[in-house]
This record gives structure tokens, sequence and C-alpha cells, in this order.
């Protein structure tokens, strides 16, 4: 199956970005079939900041992030909000892309599953 997850919240302070990674990933490890797309909005789009530097034994979205993509999966991340918060393309961690809504339609479209944090 074709899943797309669409992304909201901050990378700290809430639990529903460092969740929603956690189930992409698992839905690519369960089964080799399984297709996984990320489009992050919002406060989502600094998840996939470079550089990040967290306490040691807090996890880090960036990782776990770079993780998925080495699995296969595809990240977007909305050029409008990435704009509002300052944060360049140079600033992603590799794999990750500028996005669109365009991007977005064309992904929902492909999609058997929008889950939305």
């Amino acid at each position: 199956m074709k899943y797309l997850f669409v992304l909201n919240d901050p990378p700290y302070g809430t639990e529903r970005t460092f969740n929603g990674i956690r189930w992409a990933r698992q839905m690519l490890e369960s089964d080799p079939g399984n297709e996984v797309r990320v489009f992050n909005f919002a406060d989502a789009v600094i998840s996939v900041s470079a550089g990040q530097k967290v306490p040691t034994g807090y996890y880090n979205l960036a990782k776990m992030t770079s993780a998925l993509v080495e699995k296969g999966g595809v990240i977007g991340n909305c050029s409008a909000c990435m704009d509002a918060r300052g944060l360049t393309d140079d600033r992603l961690i590799d794999g990750v892309h500028r996005s669109s809504m365009a991007e977005l339609a064309q992904w929902t479209a492909w999609a058997d599953q929008v889950i939305t944090l």
C-alpha cells in the first residue's frame, strides 16, 4: 500500500511528529511492498533541520527522519512554511526536499491512505 503522512506539529514539545515518523517507519518495515511519503506543514518543517542537538537520551527527529529516508521514505517540506520560519534548503537533512501544495495534491491522489497528525 501507499501511505501519505501529513505532519503539522513542532519536532519537540508534543510527540505527534515523533509518533508520525515512528509510524511511517514501521509501515515501511512491516511490509516491503509498502511505500511511504511524509509531508511536513507548519512547525513540522523544523523537524528536518540539520544539526539538531538534543539532550542525552532524548529522541532526535532529524536522525529519525534520516533513518526513514534510508529505508525508502520520501519527505517533502512545505515551502511557504519553510519561508515563514526562515528555513533555507541548505539547512535540510539529506533526502528531504522543498515541496509545494501542488506536489501534496499529487501525493494525496497517489496514496491509498492519508494519515494526518
